[in-house]
Formats: structure tokens, sequence, C-alpha cells
């Protein structure tokens, strides 16, 4: 009998070529720093199955909850999500043991005609499912046309190439990902488009009874990221937010003025967020900054002052135009 300390991991994944590609990389880490074989099993959740909008799906979770039923039920030992989709709800039973170095966060503009969003001519059909990316290109002050679009990264990519769309926004790190970052794509700056809570970071997750996969699991973890990454679901489980919310957040670690300590200046964490409304007419800012330990806090904390700034009101009518 193979020792658990090798016997090929079964690693969980969605069957789309960008989380084929994020497990392919998984994989590979774990075999590089711990010798871990893993093997992909490709799980088929409710969200690569629809087409409809992801705001009017009707849930959270819908791409992370089947991964997390089989992990629980054994039928995995691993599973590997894009962090942006993982309710902020803790399950029992799971722990994410890794949060690996976070690639690039930024949205990027793909637009074969030039480089720029300032370049896009008034009119421009910009394609993107995501209500955040539509609402802070309206608010940006260009007559845009945002033109809704689903499907994996491949088929947002034909129906620009077939006219569909003059120009899409899509994720940086997908594209990275990919090899598909090109002289067509611009990375556009977070004062413009506001990522979405954690974009650009993975999640491996495994369960709580299985110490061994854990530590070898801990071998990926970036703590930088970890603390970004924890700051930033703090904020969004604090507005109750999914992805059918104009709202974004991105937080970066930086040293803690007059803090220091026997090794340098003491973490900090700066964490900026934004609520839009659906349409644009109105966006609401805010920063803050703490001891990166306290990340959760000080999202939660900056949640709680931009809903009573008039984000709760903001969100209220995101709600009611997804349900109307």
């Amino acid at each position: 009998m193979s020792s658990p300390h090798h016997r090929p991991l079964r690693l969980g994944t969605r069957g789309s070529p960008l989380a084929l590609a994020q497990a392919g990389r998984i994989a590979r880490q774990l075999h590089e720093r711990c010798g871990r074989p893993a093997v992909l099993v490709t799980v088929v959740t409710p969200g690569d199955e629809s087409t409809a909008p992801i705001e009017r799906l009707g849930t959270t979770g819908v791409f992370t909850t089947t991964l997390r039923e089989a992990l629980l039920r054994g039928d995995v030992d691993l599973v590997v999500h894009s962090c942006k989709d993982l309710p902020t709800a803790p399950v029992p039973g799971l722990q994410v043991a890794a949060y690996p170095a976070r690639e690039d966060p930024r949205d990027a503009l793909v637009w074969p005609g030039g480089t720029t969003l300032d370049a896009l001519p008034h009119g421009a059909r910009i394609g993107t499912g995501s209500p955040r990316r539509g609402a802070l290109l309206r608010a940006a002050g260009r007559r845009l046309e945002i033109v809704p679009i689903r499907g994996n990264v491949g088929t947002r990519l034909r129906k620009l190439a077939d006219g569909e769309v003059d120009a899409l926004i899509l994720a940086t790190a997908g594209l990275f990902r990919l090899g598909l970052l090109d002289e067509a794509t611009t990375p556009l700056e977070p004062s413009v488009l506001m990522p979405a809570p954690t974009q650009g970071v993975l999640a491996v997750e495994c369960r709580t009874d299985d110490p061994v996969t854990a530590a070898q699991l801990r071998t990926l973890d970036h703590a930088p990221t970890r603390a970004a990454a924890i700051t930033e679901r703090g904020f969004l489980a604090a507005l109750d937010a999914g992805c059918s919310a104009p709202v974004g957040a991105l937080a970066e670690l930086a040293a803690e003025p007059g803090a220091e300590g026997a090794e340098g200046p003491e973490p900090a964490v700066r964490v900026s967020g934004v609520i839009a409304a659906p349409d644009g007419s109105s966006v609401i800012r805010a920063q803050a900054t703490g001891p990166a330990g306290d990340g959760d806090a000080l999202g939660r904390g900056l949640a709680h002052a931009l809903l009573e700034h008039g984000g709760a009101g903001l969100l209220d009518r995101a709600l009611h135009a997804v349900t109307s």
C-alpha cells in the first residue's frame, strides 16, 4: 500500500480551459515543492452548464459548490478555485490551505484597434458579463454600449473576432495563465476599473481531517497574497454581496510608517473599495490601512463605511435591477 504522503492526489477542477490551466499549475507546484503527484478530476458545475447572465443564476457558489461537495464526499483530495468565485461563508470540514502568489489583479481591455480605454470610439460595443465592470465603464463618462456576454475566455475572444462586440474586458490574470496576453491587451488601472475582490488569486481547498494534504498545500501559500485575500474577502462578506453586485476591492501590503520591529517595518495592508450604481451614475470609493494581521476586520470596516455613506442604497438598486 502506498504511503498517504506520496500517493497521487486527486485534484478537483472545473473543465474550462482556464480552470484546467490553473489546476495544472497547482499540480506542477505540488510536485516541484514536495514531490507529490496529482491527477486532475474534472467536475461539472451549474455555472458551467448555464448560459444565463451570471447575476441571474440565483445563487452564490455556482462555480464552487459542486466542487466542494465532491471534496466533502472524498471523491477528490483538494480543489482549486478562482478565489473571486468562492463564497465568503466558511464550510464546516473544509479549509483554504493555500493562497498561492497572486497574478496581476487588474482588468484588461482587449481591443485589436487600439491600446487605451480613452481611444475607444463613442458607441463602441464592450463585451462583459460583469455588473461591476459594466457599472464602472459607464461611470467613466464615455458613451459606450455595454454588451452582456458569457462563456469561457476562448468563447469571448471568438465573439470579438466575429464582430459581435468591438472590445472585451477580461481579467489580466486569466489571459496570462492561458498565454493570451498580446499587443491587443491593455491592463486598466484600479482607479478606473477597481478589480473584483480577490481577482487574480487562487484558493486551494482541502478537508480539515486531512492534515497530510493540508501540510503539503501550505508549501504553496504566499503570505502577502493570503493577507490581501483575507482583507478583500472580509470586505465582500460585510457587504453580503455576490457576483450580481457592482463592487470592487483591492488590498496591497505596505509598510506601516513608524512601526519599526525587530526585522523592519510592521507589515500593514492598504485596501481600497468601491460600490457603484448599476448605471454608473454614482460611485462611492474609500480606502483604509491597518495591520496585515487584522485584514478581515479592516476589510469589514471599510465595507461598513461605504454602506453608511450611500453604498447601501446603491446595492439595493443593484438587487432591484436583477430581480425586476
